[in-house]
């Protein structure tokens, strides 16, 4: 076995044993088969980085995908030149080199790989597309009549009229390596500059390096202060990992946590109900009837439920939301949106919304592309969104629902 290969295994076994004697045996599982998979993809390659002279550069990469691995046993936020030197460039590595599977399997049958740059090219192009956001205005019809037979990607058949209902919504900013505080910070100062008539935060906050100091996610969205009784959020499923930490944070930026609960909030085109749906991982269907039941539609009102998980919307009653804004999937993270398709990973592997309006019944619904990302290591083709919504309630006659609302 050559030294490289000793060294990888010899480093691998430290990260595992340490995660499980100083973190969690979940943890150390977690990146024992992550780092297990990694380190056979590059060693298969190995033969290629060396034949292209690129051994410093490859090992450098290789090595700080071990070291982040370890320092995340204690995670806590970094500074700039940290993520900066490790913790982006490992993402990227580890990002890469995954997505050269295929080559390498081909090394490994004697095969000559090929074109093996490629993988760590599109990697490359993720790291732009993490590390920047999408600007846009998206319009929303809703309250339109028109009934869906079952959960369907959903394009409007009535136009936008009058004056809508302008919303920001964050979701999933995933405060970490590539969500500094400072950066959210200035995410959040643009959504207060467009002053919208809600802002809309639909969970996932943190990553585990953010989780155990609260002045950091409370100082990112101190500017929403500026919005008083229009910021509204719910929980997502990351959220119940550090809850005292969020509920400080948003109570800290004057936002008003809904959690199976509701409230009513008058706004420049009228009266809009908001149910804020908590993250539930069993019994969603029995959990959201109750709330809806305890909170009845208001005669009047746009109701708006902000529900994190998509995947949950199919078992919302038709007519119970005019809409229902989500985040959770950040877009698909993997697909091809940047070439102008609808295809994501998330659709491949299984049956959910991933970004977009949907509808079921009459019930519609906005998947946000999320404000951050976790998990797989980067976003590749499926930008993060940092939008305007601009929700049309139109009656049949062709006037704004939503106006009727302000005059009545």
């Amino acid at each position: 076995m050559s030294v490289v290969a000793l060294g990888t295994w010899g480093t691998w076994a430290v990260v595992v044993v340490s995660a499980a004697l100083l973190r969690s045996r979940a943890y150390a599982i977690f990146r024992g088969i992550t780092l297990g998979v990694h380190s056979l993809v590059f060693l298969a390659l190995w033969p290629t980085f060396q034949a292209l002279g690129v051994l410093p550069i490859a090992l450098y990469l290789h090595a700080i995908v071990f070291l982040q691995s370890l320092v995340l046993v204690k995670p806590r936020m970094r500074s700039f030149a940290y993520r900066a030197l490790v913790s982006i460039p490992a993402s990227y590595f580890a990002a890469g080199t995954l997505l050269a599977f295929p080559w390498a399997i081909a090394a490994a049958f004697g095969f000559s790989p090929h074109g093996f740059w490629l993988p760590y090219l599109v990697a490359l192009v993720g790291i732009v597309q993490s590390l920047t956001g999408k600007e846009e205005e998206v319009d929303v019809v809703v309250a339109d009549g028109h009934v869906v037979d079952g959960v369907q990607r959903h394009r409007p058949t009535t136009a936008p009229v009058g004056r809508p209902l302008r919303i920001v919504q964050i979701t999933d900013p995933h405060l970490g390596p590539f969500m500094s505080v400072a950066r959210l910070r200035r995410i959040v100062e643009r959504a207060v500059a467009k002053n919208p008539d809600l802002v809309v935060l639909t969970g996932d906050f943190l990553t585990m390096e953010s989780q155990k100091d609260p002045k950091l996610l409370a100082t990112a969205l101190e500017p929403l202060q500026a919005l008083p009784g229009r910021a509204f959020a719910c929980m997502g499923n990351h959220d119940h990992e550090a809850p005292d930490t969020v509920r400080s944070a948003l109570a800290h930026a004057g936002v008003t946590l809904l959690v199976d609960d509701a409230t009513e909030v008058e706004t420049a085109v009228g009266r809009v109900q908001i149910l804020g749906m908590d993250f539930h991982w069993g019994g969603r269907k029995e959990r959201m009837a109750a709330v809806c039941e305890r909170y009845p539609r208001v005669a009047g009102a746009l109701r708006i439920v902000l529900l994190h998980d998509p995947g949950a919307f199919k078992h919302l009653s038709s007519g119970q939301a005019d809409l229902v804004l989500s985040g959770h999937t950040h877009g698909g993270q993997v697909g091809l949106l940047s070439l102008g398709l609808h295809w994501t990973m998330l659709r491949l592997l299984m049956n959910a919304p991933d970004h977009g309006l949907w509808a079921n019944g009459t019930n519609r619904l906005y998947v946000h592309r999320g404000t951050g990302h976790y998990g797989f290591p980067l976003r590749l083709g499926v930008p993060a969104e940092q939008s305007v919504l601009r929700v049309h309630a139109p009656d049949r006659d062709g006037e704004s629902y939503l106006q009727q609302y302000a005059t009545s």
